[in-house]
């Protein structure tokens, strides 16, 4: 097997690729402007899943409250509609120390939601990163909950709560904060729908309490639901590192379920199992309902009729006996994608955060990485560290590379006269180099198959620091404010590409002309790649690449050295 040949083809395969996906980022397909909103988009609820105590489904109307369009009425004005109903509903505001947020007191939902400790924009610290939002056209990214069922105060229209107050502050001498929203049905049932904050926290626990003053007894199932339109992805900074964007969810036969618009679009997808969860996942955020784990949730995605995606869950149905009280509690997150923190809410939550199939690999890398950070304090420097790390673990396998491609630059003058020799006779030029191979001890695989060997681990740095949250607006030095984005001045990629180039030239040149051109070409290439990657990325390569260098030059001299001594003896 011609093994630089077969590396040639497989660099160009790797390239071709990156250029797809870059190719991709800059020309993403159209997506819906949300054109076609409507008011009924935001109060639709899901209907209750048959076999979970289900009322008959004609109780539970898909889209509430309905709304009569005028005949003849355009699109447009329906847009209008929507742009101006943020401004028009009633709602109350919270502020924690990690959440502002506005709950719509026409149900209760989480309609708007900012996070102050992740900016939008790095130093603009009046601008934090919105998850949550209805205002802008074509935008519409929403937290629904409530009770459906036989006595689900928002099956037919939402529930109508009223508050204490307009605004709620956790002050910095709090460590929680509750917001209670109180309605009265018409049959007499006392509903309290209450927001648990926490400090240090993005879980909000949501506990509907219920104060049954009849003669009856009362039941419901409590649903939540993500809305969201195909909007792209804010948080997602550029290059070539395109994460997943769509709903993750899990069943009891695969922990972790991608379902992306894409799906959706083929039809309906549902599953049924005891706690579980269901979450929008974006690059270094999620957005997740966590229902109570005790009870039997149907969890479903879907499409409405004007093309807002929805994932929810409804749960098994709890009831309240008469004359007395009882209370369901469900979980929303909204935050960054924090591997411990998410481990902890929900068993299987952290595999949100998409590591490949690689996993089992990132995840201990991950874990250094920030065992080292927590050291030193900067990221950058951290993965400098990590990089070294790994290359040292791998010493012994580089070792066995170089060694290789020593013995094979070795010979390369005596595998030259070899093919002038055997130029027309195929078979005795690959007998006669084997036989060299034999004579100089050289395994012709054994560059390749360290490289192999490491490519994983190199394959699982690559996803760690694309996912992982602590990079974003992360400082490394001088002008590198942000390791999440690309290098401003694009010094780290070309000398990136610097240190290719010079690497390259160390190793055995191919024996075909050609590809000896087109190797030299990589550098460049690969260099134009990373002038959009991320620098910490960038970092990592260009790291991996100057050590690999170091390395290459120490181990090559010491077994050169050795050559010398062994002929000289």
């Amino acid at each position: 097997m011609d093994f630089n040949r077969f590396f040639l083809y497989t660099s160009l395969a790797i390239v071709t690729y990156l250029l797809l996906l870059a190719w991709q980022q800059d020309y993403p397909p159209l997506v819906d402007d949300g054109s076609a909103l409507s008011s009924e988009a935001i109060a639709e609820v899901p209907l209750i899943p048959q076999g979970i105590d289900a009322a008959p489904a004609t109780d539970v109307p898909s889209d509430l409250p309905k709304q009569n369009t005028p005949a003849g009425q355009d699109t447009p004005t329906i847009v209008q509609q929507v742009t101006s109903k943020p401004t028009d509903i009633r709602s109350v505001a919270v502020s924690t120390d990690t959440f502002e947020l506005q709950i719509d007191l026409d149900g209760g939902d989480i309609v708007s939601l900012s996070l102050p400790k992740f900016l939008k924009e790095l130093d603009v610290t009046s601008d934090p990163f919105v998850m949550l939002d209805t205002t802008l056209p074509g935008r519409v990214y929403v937290a629904q909950s409530g009770l459906i069922g036989r006595d689900g105060i928002d099956n037919v229209g939402r529930a109508d709560y009223q508050a204490s107050a307009t605004s709620y502050h956790m002050t910095e001498s709090d460590n929680s904060l509750t917001v209670d929203l109180k309605m009265r049905s018409d049959e007499g049932v006392q509903i309290t729908k209450r927001f648990g904050f926490t400090r240090d926290s993005y879980l909000i626990d949501i506990t509907f309490i219920v104060d049954n003053l009849t003669g009856e007894s009362w039941q419901a199932n409590a649903f939540g639901q993500i809305k969201r339109d195909s909007f792209d992805d804010p948080s997602n900074a550029g290059g070539f590192g395109r994460t997943y964007l769509g709903f993750v969810g899990t069943d009891e036969d695969d922990p972790y379920i991608e379902i992306d618009f894409d799906d959706v679009d083929d039809g309906t997808t549902s599953t049924e199992m005891n706690g579980g969860w269901i979450a929008f996942s974006q690059h270094y955020f999620l957005s997740a309902w966590i229902p109570h784990v005790d009870s039997t949730n149907r969890f479903t995605t879907r499409k409405n009729q004007i093309n807002q995606y929805l994932g929810e869950f409804t749960s098994s149905a709890f009831v309240v006996e008469p004359r007395s009280s009882g209370s369901h509690t469900i979980q929303y997150y909204a935050g960054p994608k924090d591997q411990y923190a998410l481990a902890e809410i929900s068993p299987s939550l952290d595999l949100t955060i998409d590591y490949s199939f690689l996993w089992f690999i990132a995840s201990p890398i991950y874990w250094l990485l920030s065992r080292i950070n927590s050291v030193i304090g900067n990221y950058g420097l951290s993965i400098i560290l990590l990089t070294l790390c790994v290359k040292a673990a791998f010493y012994k396998l580089s070792e066995t590379q170089y060694r290789s491609m020593a013995g094979m630059r070795r010979v390369m003058p005596k595998m030259q006269q070899l093919k002038e020799s055997y130029a027309d006779d195929k078979m005795k030029l690959q007998k006669a180099t084997m036989d060299l191979y034999k004579k100089e001890k050289i395994n012709p695989f054994g560059g390749c198959l360290p490289m192999l060997v490491q490519m994983p681990v190199f394959i699982s740095l690559y996803w760690v620091l694309l996912e992982s949250v602590e990079l974003r607006h992360a400082p490394f030095i001088f002008w590198l404010n942000d390791l999440s984005v690309r290098d401003p001045f694009f010094v780290l990629p070309l000398l990136m590409g610097a240190t290719m180039f010079l690497q390259m030239s160390l190793s055995p040149a191919p024996a075909d002309p050609m590809q000896a051109k087109v190797m030299k070409l990589m550098p460049v290439m690969m260099t134009v790649i990373f002038l959009w990657f991320p620098a910490g990325l960038v970092l990592y390569w260009f790291t991996n690449a100057a050590l690999g260098i170091l390395q290459q030059w120490y181990i090559t001299r010491k077994i050169e050295a050795a050559y010398e001594a062994k002929k000289a003896s």
